[in-house]
């Protein structure tokens, strides 16, 4: 007798995730899949090829164990039908990404922030004891030399772009600091004083000498033509369908996000005209617009509970009790963040457990506070710290997430690795779910009149992000393109438009994800309230639509669509 069909599709995603974190070991740690915490992964070419091999043979089994799904509604009820199928579309993209320049073959940065990240996702997260996370953090730092050794191998054959070399230059002296000044301070907060100090210590010298000798070896290695950070349409449009699930074509979504540009723009000079006299005069007040020095840390948690209220009051979605802790950035990390991809809020990782998350913020510094103050005004706070991240946007969509039981990836796929999220098809969500929740917070009243035209503001910047991200990979656009239209469209400083744009020219087909998620999300809602009417319940909606978990919203939209047809 042959298989039964369900259980051959369950064995299948089953081995997908093994293969997933024992080929990611340090993506495994930040979801909470601890069996890996001591290893690096195997980015040798031998290494990648053998991955490359698995994965094929992966896609092939979940292929030949595909279970039967005639609609898109199917998948809501067809076991693990939906897990196998973002599973093929991951292995797509994955070995699309690994045969390209824009993976591990291509990318430095890749490199360094992945050795960098191996060890701070052990060092701030109590998930277990801390000796034990000293032990598996010396491991990791001892096996740093030869992985950096590897990634010079790897990456050999390729001239690299500036932009990537700069960032993984940068996160060189964020890891001298993180080695020595950084690890000095976590020994010091052992709860056992010198518990394995000294092995941990030696283990950074020697990881940071490593560090220092990829460094040299970037700065005299080839620089590649501006051209190359293009990914290319072929390798876009894979990532868009197989990616995002999204059946529109890149040309479409480029013609409506270029319409929608200028509209929001138009608004945003509008409403500020109206209120304040221009976008200027809007800007200084909202850096005038700040908490006191007393005040400061104190305003992350009045707003969160004041988000929580407004929420809860006008039923807008089922709140859970997992409460935030805005705290300053611990010591160890505090001096090295500035020079990484250091999130303040990070993904609470699905496999360990949670009564209250510490959120970390910047401490006022010892000078500068007025400075500081305003560049964390009470607009930054609510709209990005309080209302996207840390309360009903990020923070509520992962407890959905994590407690759902529809998808098994639904519960992984977003969690913050160590320069991106785990899978691409957790994107539109995460970030679609935390625009629209600011979105929503808007339409709720929870703005002021200033923070109303910082919100459009914000619309203008990821319709930016949308646009360059289109443009730039497939050709029509340059990297210094794409760096004038940050700056002229979104109103970026060129600082901060030079480091977006370097992302959105690692990650194609990733900083369209804000908007294409954000859309698809009150397109559906739109389109379920016009089908349903008077019995559609605005609860009910989001309670459904996190349901699903991480995965993409084009995807979802289809199967609640179905399902009420």
């Amino acid at each position: 007798m042959g298989l039964d069909p369900a259980r051959a599709v369950s064995e299948a995603v089953d081995r997908f995730f093994a293969h997933y974190y024992q080929r990611r070991p340090v993506n495994a740690t930040f979801t909470g899949e601890h069996a890996f915490d001591e290893l690096l992964p195997d980015w040798s070419t031998g290494g990648l090829d053998a991955c490359a091999a698995e994965m094929r043979a992966l896609h092939g089994n979940l292929v030949g164990a595909h279970a039967p799904v005639e609609s898109a509604g199917d998948y809501a009820v067809v076991p693990d039908a939906l897990d196998a199928e973002l599973a093929r579309g991951f292995l797509e993209t994955q070995s699309a990404e690994l045969d390209s320049g824009h993976g591990v073959r291509g990318n430095p940065s890749l490199w360094t922030g992945e050795a960098i990240f191996s060890v701070i996702a052990l060092m701030t997260r109590e998930f277990s004891p801390f000796d034990r996370r000293v032990l598996a953090a010396a491991a990791r730092l001892a096996a740093v030399p030869e992985f950096l050794e590897r990634g010079r191998v790897t990456l050999s054959p390729r001239p690299l772009p500036a932009a990537w070399t700069s960032r993984a230059l940068r996160e060189c002296e964020g890891a001298a600091v993180l080695l020595t000044l950084g690890m000095e301070r976590w020994t010091a907060s052992a709860p056992l004083p010198g518990t394995h100090a000294a092995l941990l210590l030696a283990a950074s010298a020697v990881a940071l000498a490593s560090f220092d000798r990829f460094a040299q070896w970037l700065r005299s290695h080839p620089v590649a033509a501006d051209n190359t950070t293009a990914a290319g349409p072929d390798l876009f449009d894979l990532f868009l369908e197989r990616g995002h699930h999204c059946r529109r074509s890149r040309s479409d979504l480029e013609k409506e996000a270029r319409a929608a540009l200028r509209d929001a723009m138009a608004r945003l000079q509008e409403m500020a005209r109206e209120r304040f006299g221009s976008w200027d005069a809007a800007q200084s007040q909202l850096a005038e617009d700040h908490p006191s020095q007393a005040d400061y840390l104190s305003a992350f948690g009045r707003l969160w509970n004041s988000c929580r209220e407004c929420a809860t009051r006008n039923a807008a979605v089922t709140w859970p009790e997992w409460p935030i802790r805005y705290v300053p950035f611990p010591d160890w990390t505090r001096d090295a963040a500035a020079f990484l991809y250091y999130l303040f809020y990070r993904s609470p990782a699905p496999g360990d457990p949670y009564t209250i998350l510490d959120y970390a913020v910047p401490a006022l510094p010892p000078t500068g506070v007025e400075q500081h103050l305003r560049a964390w005004n009470h607009s930054v706070i609510k709209l990005n710290h309080v209302v996207h991240h840390g309360a009903i946007g990020h923070h509520v969509q992962n407890w959905h997430a994590n407690h759902q039981t529809k998808s098994r990836i639904g519960r992984v796929a977003a969690v913050d690795c160590a320069s991106r999220i785990g899978m691409m098809c957790g994107g539109t969500m995460a970030e679609g779910w935390a625009c629209y929740a600011t979105e929503l917070m808007e339409e709720l009243g929870f703005l002021t009149p200033l923070e109303e035209v910082s919100q459009q503001h914000s619309r203008v910047r990821f319709l930016a992000r949308a646009v360059v991200d289109i443009g730039l990979h497939q050709g029509s656009m340059t990297f210094v393109d794409a760096v004038r239209f940050h700056r002229e469209h979104a109103g970026m400083s060129h600082s901060a438009a030079l480091a977006e744009t370097t992302k959105n020219s690692m990650f194609p087909c990733t900083a369209i994800m804000y908007w294409l998620g954000t859309q698809g999300i009150l397109d559906l809602r739109r389109d379920l309230k016009s089908r349903l009417g008077a019995t559609f319940s605005l609860t009910h909606f989001h309670d459904e639509l996190l349901g699903y978990g991480s995965i993409p919203v084009p995807l979802v939209a289809r199967i609640m669509l179905d399902r009420v047809a």
